[in-house]
């Protein structure tokens, strides 16, 4: 039995000087992830095929060997974050212990199809990570975005003079845009049927329209985005590329995708790119929509983990973009505004759902 030693006020303090320890160094659990990535540690423990000691990891790290003990470290905090277990391994009759994958790390291998790695090296590279360092100061001044207060202009337009930002925010959404309609295509499959033509608004590199374009061979998929991010990218029979400004037109069809956009813009913002959208589609009556894969942030999925999720990415589009992650009755607001008659919410992408809007 442990006896306490301090009254219940000193109790409080010291629990809420801890409680603001873990926040301050929160970041250390990403930075470390990063770390773990950079160094392959996911890959080599699955490709090991059984639980691997840290020597045996070591060497495969090909590490400085006089850092062996500061890797069991890092592996300790992995593990903590439930990234990595320790397991017996069977052959060693003395209750030896190796390192395996815990299944959040999946996501981690970089031949996974589904893999989040390009997401996390996009989300916690130097050039994203600056602007926090910066929102007190943006708070005291007239920029749009703490990405403008740390580097004087904004991020889409450093993104069209910075190739290594252009490559790996592409390769980022690229990531993300297998995961997510790996889903679509296996459980909302019949949102784009009936469809001659859709435009992929802000489609990037073409993941999405890709996929679409396989898996509907008569479907005329056309990949609309920024001309240096479409630059130089070749289509197929029934897959196109155009450059362009979605503020100023949109290629017709008969519907749109946007997938991850209206949440980088603001209200006002996003109310013009809709109305661009609505003149580029037919009447509701033709088949005329526009489908957004997108968050909603009261989708009733309710637990702790998913709201802090999506209060996170309502921090990063204020950071990063003029954008917001909306509820229900905001998207509602906009959907109005910009002339659309009704829509229909298909929560089936965890945190993010599937939006059909019609004119």
């Amino acid at each position: 039995m442990v006896v306490p030693i301090v009254g219940e006020h000193e109790t409080e303090i010291l629990h809420a000087q801890t409680h603001i320890w873990n926040h301050i160094f929160s970041f250390i659990n990403s930075m470390s992830l990063k770390s773990a990535i950079q160094l392959n540690i996911p890959d080599i423990i699955h490709k090991h095929g059984k639980p691997m000691t840290l020597d045996e990891l070591a060497n495969a790290l090909s590490i400085n060997k006089s850092k062996i003990t500061h890797l069991r470290r890092l592996m300790r905090i992995l593990i903590h974050s439930g990234f990595f277990l320790k397991s017996k391994i069977p052959e060693e009759e003395s209750g030896g212990e190796g390192y395996v994958l815990a299944p959040p790390a999946r996501l981690l291998l970089k031949d996974e199809p589904l893999t989040v790695t390009p997401f996390l090296l996009a989300m916690l590279d130097p050039i994203l990570v600056k602007p926090w360092h910066h929102v007190s100061e943006w708070f005291e001044n007239d920029e749009p975005t703490p990405f403008e207060v740390a580097h004087g202009r904004t991020f889409w337009d450093y993104a069209g003079h910075e190739p290594r930002l252009n490559h790996f925010f592409n390769d980022a959404m690229a990531s993300d845009a297998k995961l997510v309609m790996s889903v679509v295509i296996k459980y909302s499959k019949d949102v784009f049927e009936g469809l001659n033509s859709i435009v992929d608004v802000g489609g990037g590199t073409g993941t999405v329209a890709k996929t679409i374009a396989k898996t509907f061979p008569n479907l005329q998929c056309t990949v609309f985005d920024l001309p240096h991010v479409v630059e130089g990218l070749e289509g197929s029979n029934n897959l196109s590329y155009v450059g362009g400004d979605f503020f100023v037109s949109i290629p017709p069809a008969d519907a749109l995708l946007l997938k991850w956009i209206l949440h980088d813009w603001s209200d006002e913002e996003s109310v013009k790119i809709l109305k661009k959208c609505k003149e580029a589609i037919p009447s509701r009556e033709k088949g005329g929509k526009v489908i957004i894969i997108d968050m909603m942030v009261d989708n009733k999925i309710g637990d702790d983990e998913s709201i802090e999720t999506q209060i996170f990415f309502d921090m990063l589009m204020m950071v990063l973009v003029t954008g917001r992650e909306r509820t229900e009755r905001g998207w509602a607001k906009i959907f109005l505004e910009a002339g659309f008659s009704d829509y229909k919410v298909t929560p089936i992408l965890g945190l993010r759902s599937l939006i059909e809007v019609y004119p």
